[in-house]
């Protein structure tokens, strides 16, 4: 798949994302997708998950966790099977009421039309803040 086709499944996998389709999400994963997220104290969604269900678990949790308030990818970077995105987002803790904002970067892997791969960087010291 040539790095245009991947930055494509990437940007529909956000365009789910941001209408809410969480169910959809699931078509643009592999089934032994592994996804990572700096661990933020209280927010039971973050860390290491492998495989799609686990991963549909993470969108469930955050979900339940936090309101988006704003979710914005800004450029994105594509080599070969690797597309990194750069963000902003801001979300709001439901059970602390808290609000809290982040540049991000999604690192991506890309094969044969599905996401293998994500890591996320984020400020994790404003994320906890929120929790606390």
């Amino acid at each position: 798949m040539d790095e245009q086709a991947n930055v494509n499944v990437v940007r529909q996998c956000y365009d789910a994302f941001q209408k809410g389709d969480i169910a959809s999400l699931k078509s643009y994963f592999a089934e032994d997708i592994a996804w990572e997220l700096p661990d933020v104290p209280g927010a039971p969604f973050t860390g290491r998950r492998h495989g799609v269900a686990r991963v549909m678990e993470f969108f469930e949790q955050m979900t339940a966790a936090q309101d988006v308030n704003v979710f914005e990818p800004m450029e994105f970077i594509a080599q070969g099977p690797r597309v990194v995105v750069l963000g902003h987002y801001s979300f709001t803790v439901r059970a602390t009421g808290k609000r809290y904002a982040s540049d991000w970067v999604h690192v991506f892997t890309v094969r044969d039309g599905k996401i293998t791969a994500l890591r996320e960087f984020l400020d994790t010291h404003v994320a906890e803040a929120a929790y606390r």
